[in-house]
């Protein structure tokens, strides 16, 4: 923001952050803001070029066998080995890649049984990056190993459950030299995109406000009992009382306002949860009386709201809500002081009109209005991979799956930071815990963490890649 000062700013809140710390989150980062990793900072880290890159995967249930797919079908990869719980699972994807190019991915290793066959893979393969695709629970610990075995760690959402987790991906990745990427997809959706590049060329002016969202009625997945999502996710629902999975609105939002990355940081978060009701009805109604699921004592709220202000004084909301009977939303809203962008449905207001669809902001331009906007400031990253997206299958999501994907090889074979650093991955996990501690305090504000300890400052902001 060019009108703002961020020492001015600090200086001139009337609150200190001191105050609203909670003991137990002092004791969670203070000691390690303060302790260098003994590593190099990752903020704009550039691996070395890989000519091929080599690819493990573990996890290959719903998501992972996606991301299986897709790898296997962008030039530059070898799929060299697969590690799962199930051999089924383990088998299905083998013959996936072979189909795909029998050549390429005729050396697969293959990993299933005991919980610990994923360490096996490690050494015995020795993969230049590892896709991360299991429970929660598990992110951690995996991407953590994987460093350490000298690979690349790329983890589904969220990058961690704890603060404490997420200090020692930091530090691991800092101490390794290894890229660790939380793979927020949603960062590469058309409308994302757009709004990005929107954002960077100042078309709605300084940024202000924010709203984001994970609005996705997901109670069929209690179905899932012994494999897949519900088995294990159910439990979290029960046990946990915050916002549980706040990437896929957040990410989008935190690269708009450049948040550690030059220009702004992270501060605090307020946080608050409705009543625990539909997970138990939905139970209810749904399975017997001794099910499982009825002896489930659901403490997680099933709306959570969360803000975050920022080192400027920006707002964030963040809402989360996988139980209610809704229509899905990530909301996506960005404010400025020119305009505001909007998502479900796509549509924008700026003062003085959109042009071609309106003379002024007080409606929105959206749908066939939207062309000329389209026209003019569709990222070109968006532009350059869709002819790509179609040959090698759009897939889930609107094609955002492949365009991440794509890119984290073609940045790994040409040598270039990523489009998501370790820290932001962390930041934006970090909201659950830390919303999680709200809550349980009846809304007291909690301080991130800076897992950057200060560099962020120094951290170039996304740019617009071609």
């Amino acid at each position: 923001m060019k009108n703002l000062n961020r020492r001015n700013f600090i200086k001139k809140s009337s609150l200190t952050a001191a105050s609203l710390y909670s003991v137990v989150n002092l004791a969670c980062y203070d000691e390690n803001e303060k302790t260098s990793s003994g590593g190099k900072y990752m903020g704009d880290f550039s691996a070395p070029k890989l000519e091929t890159v080599r690819i493990a995967v573990i996890g290959v249930g719903a998501r992972g066998s996606g991301h299986i797919e897709q790898f296997a079908a962008i030039e530059g990869t070898e799929i060299v080995g697969i590690a799962d719980l199930y051999e089924d699972l383990v088998d299905k994807s083998v013959s996936s890649c072979l189909e795909i190019d029998s050549k390429r991915h005729q050396n697969i290793a293959r990993y299933f049984g005991s919980e610990d066959q994923w360490k096996k893979m490690l050494v015995d393969i020795k993969p230049d990056a590892v896709i991360i695709a299991t429970n929660w629970n598990n992110h951690a610990k995996m991407a953590i190993e994987s460093m350490k075995k000298g690979a690349h760690a790329f983890v589904e959402v969220p990058i961690g459950v704890t603060i404490k987790e997420m200090w020692e991906i930091v530090n691991t990745s800092e101490k390794t030299q290894k890229h660790c990427m939380m793979m927020e997809n949603v960062n590469y959706g058309r409308e994302e995109l757009l709004y990005l590049n929107l954002c960077r060329k100042g078309i709605i002016g300084d940024l202000l406000h924010a709203e984001a969202a994970y609005i996705h009625e997901l109670r069929f997945q209690m179905e899932e009992q012994q494999r897949g999502t519900g088995s294990w996710r159910t439990h979290h629902y029960s046990k946990r009382n915050g916002n549980l999975y706040p990437t896929h609105g957040l990410g989008p939002v935190a690269q708009y306002m450049n948040l550690s990355r030059g220009e702004d940081q992270f501060n605090t978060i307020v946080s608050l949860s409705t009543p625990a009701i539909g997970r138990k009805l939905y139970a209810q109604k749904n399975y017997a009386k001794g099910h499982k699921w009825n002896n489930l004592d659901y403490k997680g709220g099933d709306l959570n709201t969360s803000i975050i202000k920022t080192n400027l004084g920006r707002t964030i909301m963040v809402q989360w809500d996988e139980t209610s009977p809704r229509p899905y939303s990530r909301l996506n809203l960005i404010q400025g002081t020119k305009g505001t962008l909007a998502g479900y449905p796509t549509r924008v207001a700026l003062e003085g009109g959109v042009p071609g669809a309106n003379k002024d902001h007080h409606t929105w331009a959206q749908g066939d209005q939207l062309e000329t906007l389209y026209a003019k400031y569709e990222h070109p990253l968006f532009k350059r991979i869709g002819n790509l997206r179609e040959k090698n299958h759009v897939g889930d999501h609107g094609g955002m799956d492949f365009i991440m994907r794509y890119r984290i090889i073609e940045c790994l074979r040409e040598g270039m930071p990523l489009d998501q650093n370790v820290y932001e991955g962390c930041f934006w996990s970090a909201v659950s815990p830390l919303s999680e501690a709200s809550v349980a305090q009846g809304g007291m504000p909690q301080k991130f963490p800076d897992f950057t300890r200060g560099a962020w400052s120094q951290t170039n902001p996304l740019a617009i890649v071609s």
